[in-house]
């Protein structure tokens, strides 16, 4: 029998979230079913809407039940298959959790995908060539939907979504603006990622400094806006919003530790007659290939230089998550399994 090691949520965080909210288990891999496929997981992707599944609390998706396997998004190999569609060797892409192992029903739709590593490596299709990608472009494309020559911001501008934003933008002939954490990465925000101007949050701590940095950063006032962190900087980037502007929200981690993060000046909203939209992108299913296409096609031609950072063994993703969530990682946060 195989052995599968795997890492469960255990206990619900209060508050802040901690590495004794998970456990590690080993169990073995049961035979496979007609219809199955066992993949051996070489990376596993952590994000982090992960923080707020562990939560027992109304959302968007299920909590993350206890004693289960923490979701989470997988590459890897198919070591042992009884599908027709799967073939041993095959490199596949899916939601196999935070294991070695998975089994995976081949015949239920989008829970495994074949993907082609000719050109594009296999740990991006975590990132810039999957689901962070995909979020990008949905929230760009179908919600701001730019015009040449418009300003668009983009909060936590280094990770695996800013990332893929910038290239996106940047092809339809916008001005990207950034907001990032400590010079290293508003460097390689501006020297690598193509942004125009990337902003240090870190020396602009409340509404006023950051505000007076996005006046600078855009003198032409924002049209679009694509928040992953919510908080005083959303509060910011409001203030400094043109008419009709568009706002893709995605993410608001400032609050994922359970405290409501209250609107400063919801009357800004009727000022500029805003459109403000908050989507899931697991919900939009229709325009991965088209997104996912033109995410390839900029990682093929190096016009989208995505970073990674890469912990090394299951063991190591707790801590490694826990830091996703303090801004530690550099770009996309992976954990390297084979």
């Amino acid at each position: 029998m195989t052995r599968n090691q795997q890492i469960l949520l255990d206990n619900r965080p209060q508050g802040e979230a901690v590495e004794s909210n998970f456990r590690q288990v080993q169990t073995e891999v049961p035979a496979l079913q007609d219809g199955q496929v066992l993949v051996r997981h070489h990376y596993l992707s952590l994000d982090p809407y992960m923080r707020g599944r562990m939560n027992d609390s109304k959302s968007y998706a299920a909590s993350q039940p206890l004693g289960e396997v923490m979701i989470g998004g997988t590459v890897g190999e198919v070591v042992e298959s009884r599908h027709p569609k799967f073939a041993v060797g095959d490199q596949v892409v899916g939601m196999g959790g935070w294991q070695e192992y998975s089994v995976v029903d081949g015949n239920a739709p989008g829970m495994l995908r074949k993907v082609d590593t000719s050109h594009v490596p296999l740990s991006h299709y975590l990132g810039a060539v999957g689901m962070p990608g995909v979020t990008a472009w949905y929230g760009l494309v179908k919600i701001i939907a730019p015009k040449a020559g418009e300003t668009v911001v983009v909060s936590a501008a280094t990770g695996a979504v800013g990332s893929a934003f910038a290239a996106l933008a940047k092809a339809r002939g916008c001005r990207v603006v950034g907001i990032a954490g400590g010079p290293e990465k508003c460097r390689y925000a501006s020297e690598e990622l193509g942004f125009d101007v990337c902003i240090d949050y870190r020396q602009h701590a409340d509404v006023k400094a950051m505000s007076l940095a996005l006046k600078q950063a855009c003198p032409d006032g924002i049209d679009g806006y694509f928040e992953n962190v919510g908080g005083y900087i959303l509060d910011a980037v409001l203030l400094r919003t043109n008419a009709f502007a568009r706002v893709a929200v995605c993410g608001m981690i400032a609050g994922y530790d359970g405290a409501p993060l209250p609107l400063q000046n919801p009357a800004l909203i009727l000022i500029n007659r805003l459109k403000i939209e908050g989507f899931i992108v697991s919900e939009h299913m229709e325009v991965w290939p088209e997104a996912l296409q033109e995410l390839g096609t900029l990682v093929a031609t190096g016009k989208l230089r995505p970073r990674e950072t890469v912990a090394q063994g299951l063991a190591a993703a707790p801590a490694a998550f826990l830091g996703l969530l303090k801004g530690r990682n550099f770009g996309k946060q992976l954990v390297k399994l084979v």
